[in-house]
């Protein structure tokens, strides 16, 4: 038995009282930077609420891409989700001074979660609504979200409402062409569209590059089978009419997919199955693409060396012109807010671009100039002058038919 009195016990005594002066010492630390402080809200800061339970690496990289964000651009992070999980990883990285707080949500939505309209209902608690909520009181700007699509859309159209006169939401995607950048939508927002609410996506689309993307009367193409007037289905061809004669875009007609690479426009226009179709079939093509230059070039020690050479420039096309992480995400126009869906496979790097992409969104007060063009251009009275004067000639040819029998 050892005394208390003795050299061993005395230093073992001493080590612990060491120790445990320190570990209170370090959580001391640890709560001071990861504790929810409410920041003062500055009416010129742009605050951007982040669903950091949405994505496939969610929280680790949307807690590190919020932090980065924060470091580089000076943007005000809410991190929204649960607070331990959230103190926990910004434990591991010095935050301090950074403009980063934490937004209680104990609920979160997962891919698994079918049904987003129900599950938004179901989970009223969940990140990405508490992250919507936040938008709503004015505590924050815009919203990012990597979670389900589906769900960031339903929670948009429930908590924001939609922008008065605007049908359906559409989402704006920056598309990279071999001249430059075009905004497609919509990319998936709507199975079936109407040519009105295609025509009221043109008007959104346009304002969205003309702002985000600072071109001066951005050139609107109609995504078609072919570059002729006449082409396409009834969908297509009403639409058609319809921006022809509207004054707030510049309309340049079809477009065909193949002719991205002279960009005959820098605004696409679809309806959202085509679009989603379009942009993954795009993204797989990419993906081909680059999966069979592999194999030739590595088919040969002489390509192989040709390949070595080619290097930088293969690195350049995949990491910069080509790189998803670098456009952030997509942003849902036509609500009363700013929604930015991010890639389910995001990366810090993509998180951050999304926080950039949302608070420039933002700052550009799209939503106030997507109300001031609906008011000028009255697309409805257009798109039911087209559906009359479509009416007449059915008429017309069927009573043609009819007479001739």
């Amino acid at each position: 038995m050892v005394k208390g009195n003795n050299p061993t016990t005395r230093s073992f005594k001493r080590a612990v009282i060491r120790g445990t002066r320190f570990i209170k010492k370090q959580s001391s630390k640890l709560n001071q930077r990861t504790e929810q402080v409410p920041r003062k809200r500055d009416p010129k800061e742009i605050v951007v609420a982040v669903d950091a339970m949405g994505g496939d690496y969610a929280p680790q990289e949307i807690v590190k891409g919020s932090i980065r964000a924060a470091r580089e651009f000076n943007i005000q992070v809410q991190l929204v989700g649960p607070p331990d999980r959230i103190s926990r990883e910004l434990s591991k990285y010095d935050i301090h001074d950074l403009p980063i707080e934490i937004v209680p949500a104990n609920d979160f939505i997962t891919m698994e979660d079918k049904q987003p309209a129900t599950t938004v209902r179901r989970k009223p608690e969940s990140s990405i609504v508490v992250s919507m909520r936040q938008v709503v009181s004015g505590q924050a700007d815009a919203v990012v979200s990597a979670g389900s699509t589906g769900a960031a859309a339903a929670a948009g159209l429930f908590c924001l409402k939609r922008i008065p006169g605007i049908e359906r939401p559409g989402i704006a995607v920056v598309v990279p062409t071999a001249e430059g950048n075009l905004v497609l939508v919509d990319a998936g927002a709507n199975v079936d569209s109407t040519p009105y609410q295609i025509a009221q996506h043109s008007i959104m689309g346009s304002l969205f590059a003309a702002n985000l993307m600072d071109i001066e009367q951005p050139r609107v193409g109609l995504l078609n089978i072919g570059e002729e007037p006449g082409k396409g289905n009834q969908v297509t061809k009403e639409v058609f009419a319809i921006l022809e004669k509207m004054q707030s875009i510049n309309f340049v007609g079809n477009v065909e997919g193949r002719t991205l690479a002279e960009q005959f426009c820098e605004v696409l226009v679809a309806d959202g199955f085509v679009g989603n179709v379009f942009l993954k079939t795009l993204e797989g093509s990419i993906k081909m693409a680059f999966h069979m230059l592999h194999q030739e070039l590595t088919s040969s020690m002489d390509l192989k060396m040709g390949a070595m050479i080619c290097k930088p420039a293969f690195k350049a096309l995949k990491q910069e012109r080509l790189n998803y992480a670098k456009y952030g995400g997509a942003v849902l126009l036509g609500i009363q807010g700013v929604v930015v869906i991010a890639h389910g496979i995001s990366n810090d790097f993509a998180i951050m671009n999304a926080i950039k992409l949302a608070a420039d969104t933002a700052r550009s007060k799209i939503i106030d100039r997507i109300k001031e063009n609906l008011e000028v251009d009255d697309i409805k009275a257009l798109s039911k002058e087209i559906s009359l004067q479509n009416s007449s000639k059915t008429k017309v040819n069927n009573d043609s038919a009819e007479g001739n029998e």
